[in-house]
This record gives C-alpha cells, structure tokens and sequence, in this order.
C-alpha cells in the first residue's frame, strides 16, 4: 500500500498524449489545444470610444462645441476635428483624427444646433485620466492595448473554455488543433448488481456506478463507452475487459479490485499484460484503488462502492484524461476553515470528507456513513482532507478543500 501522493505522481508522471486533430472552432470546447495561438491583428484594431459621447480636444472643454459629424460603430470618420469642434460618437466607434477624449453625453448640453458644452469643471477631466504609454486617455481604448500582432492569446496545453472560443474567434482562428478525446470504457463488476431499471431481489443492488462514471466523464465532455456488467466469473470478466481493451485507451472497472474470493480484476489484468502500478492506497474512501499500463492503454480497477468510485475518479482518473489530453491538470484546491469538530476513529490512512460550504466561510462536513452512502455524497459541494496521523480537528482549524 502506497501513500496517496506517491499514487498521484504515478498518475501524473505518465508520459504520453494522445494524437492530434483539427476540430471547427465552434466544435472545440472541452478539447485540450495542441498549438499557441497568436493574434493577426492589433486589438483594438484603432482607437475607439469607450463611450456614448463627443470626441473632441481636451483644450477646447471651456468654450462651445460645434458637432461636425456623428460617427457610429463601423463606419469611417470623414472630417478631423479642429479648434472647438466635436463630432457625435458611439460606443466602438473609430475616433477622428485631432481628437485626444470623449465627453459623455450625460455630461454635455445641447445649446441648440450642433453646438453642445461640456458641463462638468474642467479640471475635474483629470480624474479619469488614465497613463496609456505617455498619452492621456479619457473613455478612449487605445489601439493595440489589449492584444498586440503576433501576441499570444491562448497558451498550448489550454483547456478550451468559452471565454478561449471567443478569443480566438477575435483572431480569426477558425480551425483549431487540439488533441483528440481519450475513448474510455466503463465496466462496473459484480453479481450482485443489476441494472438500475431492475428491481433487486434481496441479495442484489442496482448498479449506480456505470451511471456514475458515465456522467463523470460526461462532465468533462467524453463519452464513454458503456460495456455493461462483468459477472464474477473469469473466463467472461476477462473477455469482456479484452474487448475494452482492444477499443478503448482507458478502461474504468468498478468492483472485483479487493481480497475476496471473487476479485477478479488484478488478477485479470496482469494476464492481459498490464502492469499493475499501484493496487492500494493509503487512503479513505478508495483504498482498493488499482491502476495498470500496457503500453499506451490504462486501466483503474476503483472500488466497488459508489462513494469510493466517485471521489477516486475525481482524484486520480481526471488528472489522468486530461494528460492523455495535452493538459497539466491542476484542480482548484482552497485552504478553508472547518466549521465545526471533528473526529474520526483511526489515522493511518488519508481522508476525503464530504461537505458543504457556509456562507461565513467555513467548510462543514455533511451527515457521512462511509463509502457506501451515495445520499451523502449528493448532499456535498465538497470534500477536504484529513491527512494521516490526524485523528481530530478543532473548529477553526485550516483543511485542504477541493470543489465536486
């Protein structure tokens, strides 16, 4: 049995990515990007307004104004401003020539037509002057101050979000390289499980977790290949694990990975050639926890119970999706306070505790049984860790916390 960590960095020390494909740009979230991405233009592209307003001479804000053209978004201005004129402008519009600010319009008055006069104290500009460079700017967005030509706008090894779509739309970036998704097989072991359409007979339970880890990867935008359930009996186990095997990079197993008579998995698995890399953890809920190799094909036996399957996936399947992916998968972890005491019975292992946030900033465990008690787990935002050694803490005291 390993410590938790070792597992972990045995997991993110595989080396290998899967191939590359070009996807449509609108096709590409929730793929990995396999390339820099770099801008063709400045962005702004020219100086525009930030506002509804005048473009005008920030000298000129004592006297008159004369209105000599409204500039909408899009078009062109056609007439430079000189001494006490102005012209109309929208918000996105180009900026004329000769002006150097925008006046809002709820700062102006109409005098009559095409005259206006600022209405604010002059000096009073000065507060929303902002140092660009060495150029003053009063509600103008510079040319080039957000992105400039051959920046680069989004980083390879990017998990591709919305707010990527948009930026390399902004470029032109229409067909996008990324790696391609890994195809994974869920089959969850066990006669005593069945369908969850099926009503169990006393001895038996629905199977919980192939929905389960369909939906897990789901969220990570996989669509995993559902095999079914792998009854206890080896010659069956084995070939059904051989198909995944043969279709599949990862192969997600749930049950069948602990001591008893009818845990098959290791034992399976080493007959199809996977080195087995870890086969228990020090760590709670999950230690029956196996992961194997055979060349560039993997393989996690998690435990049978659904809560030990749920959090194990998230601590170590994940991370290892998303390096087949291209991604140095880094989850959120925040340090928060507990809520209130608490305690557990032994300390020899790692503990992820299901819980909740507060609206004062603490984080809370929520009525817990252990690894089998799936309705806690759904009542949870959140697990923390209790590290080995630590049998109790005091309300107050700091623990790791990652989001579910």
């Amino acid at each position: 049995m390993i410590k938790f960590e070792e597992a972990y960095n045995i997991v993110k020390n595989i080396n290998f990515q899967l191939d590359t494909i070009k996807v449509p740009l609108n096709d590409a979230l929730g793929f990995v990007l396999a390339e820099d991405v770099y801008s063709d233009m400045d962005m702004p592209p020219f100086n525009k307004s930030a506002m509804d307003g005048y473009a005008c001479r920030e000298i000129d804000l004592s006297n008159e104004l004369e209105v000599i053209e409204i500039i909408p978004a899009g078009k062109i201005p056609k007439k430079t401003i000189g001494e006490n004129q102005c012209a109309k402008i929208m918000t996105g519009a180009m900026i004329p020539q000769g002006a150097d600010c925008v006046i809002i319009v709820e700062d102006t008055q109409e005098l009559g037509e095409n005259k206006i006069r600022y209405t604010k104290p002059v000096p009073e500009i000065n507060v929303c002057q902002v140092e660009l460079g060495n150029k003053p700017n009063v509600n103008i967005c510079y040319i080039g101050e957000d992105i400039k030509t051959g920046d680069t706008v989004v980083n390879k090894g990017s998990l591709i979000k919305a707010q990527h779509i948009a930026i390399m739309a902004s470029v032109g970036y229409t067909e996008v390289l990324v790696h391609r998704k890994p195809k994974v097989a869920v089959i969850p072991t066990g006669d005593e499980i069945v369908e969850p359409h099926i009503k169990p007979d006393i001895s038996q339970i629905r199977n919980s977790n192939g929905s389960q880890l369909v939906a897990q990867l789901k969220a990570m935008g996989i669509d995993a290949n559902y095999y079914g359930i792998a009854r206890d009996v080896e010659g069956a186990t084995m070939s059904l694990i051989k198909k995944a095997y043969e279709e599949n990079d990862v192969i997600l197993l749930t049950g069948g990975v602990s001591m008893g008579d009818f845990d098959l998995v290791p034992e399976i698995l080493k007959a199809l050639k996977f080195e087995l890399l870890f086969q228990a953890i020090a760590v709670q809920p999950g230690k029956p926890t196996v992961f194997g190799r055979n060349g560039n094909k993997f393989c996690f036996g998690l435990p049978g119970n659904p809560v030990s399957s749920f959090v194990q996936f998230e601590l170590l399947t994940k991370p290892l999706l998303y390096s087949l992916m291209g991604q140095d998968y880094k989850p959120l972890n925040i340090r928060l306070p507990i809520g209130k005491d608490f305690s557990r019975k032994k300390a020899s292992r790692m503990s992820w505790i299901p819980a909740v946030f507060t609206d004062d900033g603490y984080i809370v465990p929520v009525e817990y049984h252990g690894s089998a008690h799936i309705r806690g787990l759904g009542q949870a935002q959140a697990i923390f860790a209790v590290p080995i050694g630590v049998k109790e803490l005091k309300k107050g005291d700091f623990v790791d916390v990652r989001q579910i």
